[in-house]
């Protein structure tokens, strides 16, 4: 922790030499409420200081009541307590002093150092208490009562609008998809690479001996099991599980940020597998339709991005976010998008998990949600609710039925990738109250139409600059074998290099220098664990038979581990990983899945 806060304090100083400002009091605050508060200063109560910051600049005057709790930052008096002490030398440059009203023309280097200086630590990987792990557990529980009963309390007239509007944005991506299901031509199942609630891992999972009745309904198993109909007389060893002997999806947490860990779900392997046979038809199927691809995305953040830039210029378009956006989509919402597609619909069902087994507080509990996060199929299915959703939203706005000009029309301005969502300000308000009609929570923290700040998909800009920040991911290392917080720390030096915080990068290279005795100048592209220049790499030696120049560093070396399989299930991979994805390794037989272990190693490599 001590790293941390003399990483904080370095980079507070050079931050106040470009906003001509001093930030030696506040790098005094910070210390002493870091030795009375502990980490939790750095990783909740800064980053509170940040987002109520960013709602300030968002409405243009300084809320004195949006940095008491939980923030509890004293309010300068001689300001007439319009603004927080701390970091009042930059606050000063953005808000005026004596009204608490944003200047017309705000310093950008202190709404970037304002930013970066009480946000940067507000995602770090670190473990939550027990506690915590727990409570989130509860909220997920007490989600999916809420997400029951607000799909309840939907009138009817509400949930044929939603149908009408589903079918006016997708209906050849339903039929398409529909088509697909019941011939079961272009279905290519395929296993990724994590773990499944079975516990099946790597080459293991195509030795699956487990289905479902209401997968074998609509995806029978000797066309998805077998490499061919020869291996049929394998289909007497798969057990076929009725629907109340399904095996749950399994929940757990993975570190999100101090606050909060994510909460995710670990499919059973069948039902993974089948689940991404039939996510890239529905993408494939939006990605051909000239509107659809640009108002859904699923690979490239940057249309939400430049959006955004758009935003914060023109002032037209609101950047939103959801709260538990995943974990709020209804199950019987999407059975009710795809209804008049009996394939699709059923499909969609028997790929789905019913229950969820809850280790962490020993429940297993019936699903109201369509799917966990960790479900191939939850990225795209949410994103067509949402899609559906916020039209249906534009639609009440213009008070008359909507039309696929109108569609076409707002192709870009609209957009949709995952819970990052940009609609029109004309739109936002019916939008915002369209949402909540169907249960989904509109984040207000993290959502913005009013002033010249706009954030989406990890970039934030302000009246066209850009003012993302870097984040700080992991503890710094205190040896050489921790290779994941070293690999994070030396990328954590060239973001900072590439933000152009030179002070900061020169004191980060004297504490890598301690740990690693080899730290060359490399092209960003290299394997080498290196300093990235502007100037390009600086050659070390030169391989006498390839005649590359070479430098001397840290590679990253993960070992796969060994799993291997042969006969029907070897041929059955190698089946299903041609085309698109073909094999690549040698030995993809012999081991297969995550590494378990991450480690660097000392050798030569090419610094490009």
């Amino acid at each position: 922790m001590k790293s941390l806060l003399l990483l904080w304090s370095t980079l507070a100083h050079e931050c106040a030499s470009r906003c001509h400002t001093s930030a030696t009091r506040d790098i005094e605050t910070v210390a002493s409420r870091v030795e009375h508060e502990g980490l939790s200063f750095l990783t909740i109560t800064l980053p509170c200081f940040g987002k109520a910051f960013e709602k300030c600049l968002d409405q243009g005057w300084v809320d004195p009541a949006l940095f008491a709790k939980p923030c509890s930052y004293e309010m300068d008096k001689h300001s007439g307590g319009h603004l927080p002490k701390f970091l009042g030398g930059f606050l000063d440059r953005v808000f005026d002093r004596n009204s608490g009203l944003l200047m017309s023309k705000p310093c950008i280097d202190s709404i970037l150092s304002l930013r970066q200086l009480t946000l940067m630590y507000g995602k770090m990987l670190s473990p939550c208490s027990d506690a915590r792990t727990r409570a989130a557990m509860h909220d997920f529980i007490h989600c999916e009562q809420e997400v029951e009963n607000s799909y309840s309390s939907i009138c009817s007239i509400d949930l044929e609008a939603f149908a009408r509007i589903s079918e006016l944005l997708f209906h050849e991506v339903f039929q398409a998809t529909d088509l697909t299901v019941m011939s079961m031509d272009g279905l290519m199942p395929k296993h990724g690479p994590g773990s499944t609630a079975d516990k099946l891992l790597g080459n293991q999972k195509y030795l699956q001996r487990e289905w479902t009745d209401r997968l074998e309904e609509i995806f029978p198993s000797g066309n998805f099991l077998l490499p061919n109909w020869s291996y049929s007389d394998q289909l007497s060893d798969v057990r076929f599980l009725e629907p109340g002997a399904e095996r749950p999806v399994k929940v757990i947490s993975v570190p999100k940020t101090h606050k909060t860990p994510r909460i995710i779900g670990i499919e059973p392997t069948c039902m993974q597998y089948m689940q991404q046979a039939v996510r890239p038809v529905i993408q494939d199927q939006i990605q051909r339709d000239d509107s659809l691809r640009k108002i859904i995305g699923f690979d490239d953040q940057g249309p939400n991005q430049a959006l955004a830039l758009e935003g914060s210029l023109s002032g037209e378009l609101a950047t939103l976010d959801l709260s538990e956006a995943s974990d709020r989509v209804s199950y019987r919402l999407v059975q009710d998008m795809v209804a008049p597609y009996p394939f699709l619909s059923k499909g969609l069902d028997a790929t789905r998990s019913r229950k969820a087994d809850i280790p962490a507080i020993g429940r297993t509990i019936s699903l109201s949600k369509y799917a966990t996060m960790g479900s191939a199929l939850c990225f795209p299915v949410e994103a067509m609710v949402f899609a559906t959703v916020i039209f249906l939203g534009i639609e009440r706005e213009l008070s008359r039925p909507l039309t696929h000009a109108d569609v076409n029309r707002l192709k870009r301005k609209v957009r949709v990738y995952g819970d990052d969502i940009i609609v029109p300000v004309d739109f936002v308000s019916s939008v915002v109250s369209t949402l909540e009609t169907f249960g989904f929570r509109v984040n207000a923290a993290k959502s913005f139409w009013t002033g010249k700040f706009r954030e989406s998909c990890g970039k934030e800009y302000y009246e066209g600059a850009d003012v993302s920040i870097v984040r700080v991911r992991r503890e710094f290392p205190k040896r050489r074998k921790d290779a994941s917080e070293v690999i994070s720390l030396v990328s954590l030096r060239n973001q900072l290099y590439k933000a152009g915080y030179w002070s900061t990068v020169k004191w980060l290279d004297k504490t890598i220098w301690k740990l690693l005795k080899h730290f060359p100048i490399v092209e960003s592209t290299s394997s080498v664990q290196g300093r990235h220049s502007f100037l390009g790499y600086e050659a070390e030696y030169a391989c006498e038979n390839l005649q590359v120049p070479l430098v001397k560093g840290y590679v990253v070396k993960s070992l796969i581990p060994k799993n291997q399989i042969g006969d029907s299930a070897a041929l059955l991979k190698c089946f299903l990983q041609q085309g698109d994805e073909p094999v690549v390794n040698e030995d993809h037989l012999e081991r297969s899945g995550r590494p378990l272990v991450v480690d660097i190693k000392l050798r030569y490599a090419t610094p490009y």
